[in-house]
């Protein structure tokens, strides 16, 4: 899965000069909890909550109401965005996003084409959605845990045994551990569980966990 399929498509965007408090009615009334800054069809600038919080004044502040509205509008976006945007295409994987942002400890980054024009953004919320689509687990399935060593063959093997037993692999994931094996874990449509444990132990597999889900 691609970047493409599961950003926020034509994002709301802000323009450099606009004053900090239009921005936060802004994000306020669609929910946002960040922009992108566009002068002139380019990306200047990354504007978040975060940059919201730290130009506002303190909750100890003396101010008044009138006057803290009045400290906000002479505020502008530039004035405290991110200048220095962390982006990605629209043609990077969702695992290399996902990277970017955990490398990068950031939330959301804004999505770039392949010639620079800004076309969505990619968040935390975006990539946990495509991870449930791609493992499938909002369809009820039942997953499986399966404690397997390192070897050749080893997802053969056990493909085979669930296509003997006339099941379909909805997704398959191989995780490494500590101690040098692996953990495969398979989601399926299992009518029979047992069974397949008992086809799989004979070929030398342990399924350690079992979940049905839905």
């Amino acid at each position: 899965m691609f970047v493409a399929d599961c950003m926020t498509k034509n994002p709301v965007t802000i323009a450099p000069d606009m004053g900090i408090d239009e921005a936060a009615k802004l994000m306020d009334k669609g929910h946002f909890r960040r922009l992108p800054v566009v002068e002139h069809g380019k990306l200047v600038g990354f504007f978040t909550n975060r940059d919201l919080l730290r130009a506002s004044p303190s909750t100890a502040t003396t101010l008044d109401r009138f006057e803290m509205r009045t400290l906000l509008s002479k505020i502008k976006v530039a004035d405290v965005m991110q200048k220095d945007v962390i982006t990605v295409t629209d043609t990077m994987t969702i695992e290399e996003a996902a990277l970017v942002m955990t490398r990068e400890k950031i939330g959301g980054m804004p999505v770039l084409s392949e010639v620079g024009k800004l076309v969505g953004i990619i968040s935390s919320t975006d990539i946990f959605r495509a991870f449930i689509a791609v493992m499938g687990l909002d369809s009820g399935k039942t997953r499986l845990t399966i404690d397997v060593s390192d070897r050749k063959g080893v997802l053969r093997d056990i493909s085979t045994v669930l296509a003997d037993l006339d099941i379909s692999i909805d997704s398959m994931v191989t995780l490494p551990q500590p101690s040098g094996t692996y953990q495969i874990i398979i989601r399926a449509d299992i009518p029979d569980v047992d069974t397949v444990k008992e086809h799989l132990w004979s070929k030398g597999f342990t399924v350690s966990h079992v979940i049905q889900l839905g």
